[in-house]
């Protein structure tokens, strides 16, 4: 199944998220159990199989309709931090660390019991390794990152795509906050049109390089609200490994810290 081609740009992931919250708090009358119904919901649309998303033809009406549904079944439930969905190949490399990988034990994280888990394991072992033994120059580093900018507000995907490393990866953490893409997204290309559709050129919104945990990274604010936050990781002399963070739990730190 093509992922890349279930990406949604940010924009219409936020109007998203804050028009399910405008559902639940018009139903609850409370913030904090509008938050717990809006987590329950997605958590809901994660639950589906692949097949079944694709199946939606609008999920933003599926996603209204669910989270009617949970108000009227109130009060069971789940908390803002509950409920998040526990896709084994992004758990730990936009999760774990907010704004880079994590080096807890990934064959853990995956699961190393269930059936299918080995490829996952091994390809996050390399992700790791990958990040530690090749990382590049700040200088290289940061003139990568300049050209991933240009090339993402250019919206040029075969300038985008030649920024990348063949067998790219790009892995997008929502924390069952917004409607991620599920899985990660591999290949030159296909990590480019993930990108360009997230980033679509919308009014209100800028991409910035800025620092991201000790190295240059990338930073979108739709209305002076950071959005998401990129770690690049370089592979060589192209961009390896994409970790884009979606999460507003995780984000909120930027959003409390004036803004640079």
């Amino acid at each position: 199944m093509d992922f890349a081609g279930e990406a949604v740009s940010l924009a219409e992931l936020l109007d998203e998220r804050r028009h399910l919250l405008d559902v639940a708090y018009r139903m609850v009358g409370s913030d904090g159990e509008a938050e717990g119904v809006v987590v329950e919901t997605y958590r809901r649309w994660y639950a589906l199989s692949d097949i079944a998303r694709a199946q939606i033809a609008t999920p933003r009406s599926w996603l209204a309709a669910t989270a009617g549904g949970i108000c009227r079944a109130r009060p069971d439930l789940p908390g803002p931090s509950d409920g998040a969905p526990q896709d084994p190949e992004r758990a730990d490399f936009a999760g774990g660390n907010a704004f880079g990988p994590a080096p807890a034990p990934v064959a853990d994280v995956v699961g190393r019991g269930r059936p299918g888990s080995l490829a996952p394991a091994t390809r996050a072992c390399r992700w790791l390794r990958s990040w530690r033994a090749r990382t590049a120059s700040p200088v290289r580093h940061d003139a990568l990152v300049t050209a991933v900018r240009e090339a993402c507000a250019a919206e040029d995907a075969g300038l985008l795509a030649s920024l990348m490393s063949a067998d790219a990866t790009a892995v997008f953490d929502g924390g069952g906050k917004v409607r991620a893409l599920v899985r990660p997204v591999h290949g030159s290309e296909q990590v480019a049109r993930s990108l360009l559709v997230l980033l679509a050129r919308r009014p209100r919104t800028t991409l910035r390089a800025q620092p991201v945990s000790g190295r240059t990274g990338l930073v979108v604010r739709c209305d002076h609200q950071v959005a998401a936050v990129i770690s690049l990781g370089l592979t060589g002399d192209r961009v390896g490994q994409v970790w884009v963070v979606l999460n507003p739990d995780k984000l909120r730190p930027w959003n409390e810290s004036p803004a640079l």
